[in-house]
């Protein structure tokens, strides 16, 4: 069987996913290409397991000072070649398209009738689970920015519906340090996360950012370039976990037992979404802005359990290669039996 797999490379949840099911593809010696788009093609890292990957410029939001800007992602957009892009992706030579919510692949197997099959953290948002702030406008992004045949999307609760648990893969070392938190907020400038963090000496804060700061750093704030390993290790060693909104930073954070602080990138309708599902399942604290106030009340709460989900790439894998790509309904079933959820989440469909 050989395979396209489109990536959507803005931000670095769906990559995160697909390294996940990179190594579940390799263990049955599948060809797979990946095509990724949505960022420029110098900021991507950590890709060895990628192989010779290709990339398109495809579309993506722009963001500015922790919200979307609409002018600048339609001025994005609108310069983007993605109707050239998909007219030049040739898939004769592939038997099926799998896709996170990457529009080039996507819309072009569906111009040449190849099969494809969507695993992203959107295509659960079809579904009535919990979401914020809906609209037609996001319906019509859900439904159509990557459209494909058979949508299998991931949630850290399956609400009743046919959904996969997240695709994690972390590093279990032991106890976290109560006095360390990792801070992640790739879309908040760096010297304002530096004015929010400053006066609370007492805990360290690990802090990962793509941006140096102007402002002088205090003692307790450590700073760091985006470093694949030494995010995994530091999130392994804390106690909790400060970030945007995003699906696959909150799936590790639960994996690994690490309480968790979100302050969603506003406008982003997906991210709104995670936040409604994360409060329903008392999973996560919220703030609308760098709440000083609502740090320091997060601080003071104990971790939880953690969530033992299970391998979600190596069973999924199976399942493609059966070819039964239709029946959703019982992978989903089959690898939520693996999970013991939280006492408070069961009743939460």
């Amino acid at each position: 069987m050989n395979l396209l797999y489109g990536v959507q490379g803005t931000g670095n949840g769906h990559i995160s996913r697909a390294r996940v099911m990179a190594k579940s593809l390799a263990k049955q010696n599948i060809n797979v290409d990946f095509l990724f788009s949505g960022r420029d093609e110098s900021q991507y890292f950590d890709m060895q397991c990628f192989g010779d990957y290709q990339t398109r410029k495809g579309m993506t939001f722009v963001s500015d000072k922790g919200r979307i800007s609409y002018l600048k992602t339609g001025k994005h957009n609108l310069l983007s070649p993605i109707r050239t892009e998909v007219n030049q992706l040739d898939l004769s030579e592939y038997d099926l398209v799998l896709n996170d919510y990457e529009p080039v692949s996507a819309w072009a197997a569906k111009r040449q009738g190849v099969k494809s099959i969507a695993i992203s953290h959107q295509a659960a948002l079809k579904y009535p689970v919990p979401k914020r702030s809906s609209s037609w406008f996001n319906d019509l992004l859900i439904n159509h920015f990557a459209p494909v045949d058979v949508s299998l999307g991931c949630h850290w609760h399956h609400f009743g519906y046919p959904i996969l648990p997240p695709f994690v893969d972390v590093d279990h070392l032991g106890v976290g340090d109560s006095n360390k938190v990792l801070v992640y907020l790739p879309f908040e400038s760096a010297d304002e996360i530096v004015a929010f963090l400053r006066t609370v000496d007492s805990v360290e804060f690990i802090v990962y950012h793509k941006q140096k700061p102007s402002l002088p750093l205090p003692e307790h704030i450590q700073w760091n370039g985006f470093d694949r390993d030494g995010f995994k290790r530091h999130m392994a060693q804390c106690s909790g976990v400060i970030g945007n909104a995003g699906f696959e930073l909150a799936s590790e954070a639960m994996a690994l037992g690490k309480k968790l602080l979100v302050k969603p990138l506003l406008g982003q309708f997906e991210q709104y979404a995670n936040v409604a599902a994360l409060e329903l399942l008392a999973a996560a604290e919220s703030m609308a802005s760098l709440d000083l106030t609502v740090l320091k009340r997060w601080l003071k709460k104990p971790s939880p359990a953690p969530i033992d989900y299970p391998q979600v790439g190596d069973t999924l894998v199976n399942w493609i290669l059966a070819g039964d790509w239709h029946d959703t309904r019982s992978l989903c079933d089959d690898l939520w039996n693996q999970v013991e959820l939280p006492d408070n989440w069961r009743k939460k469909q």
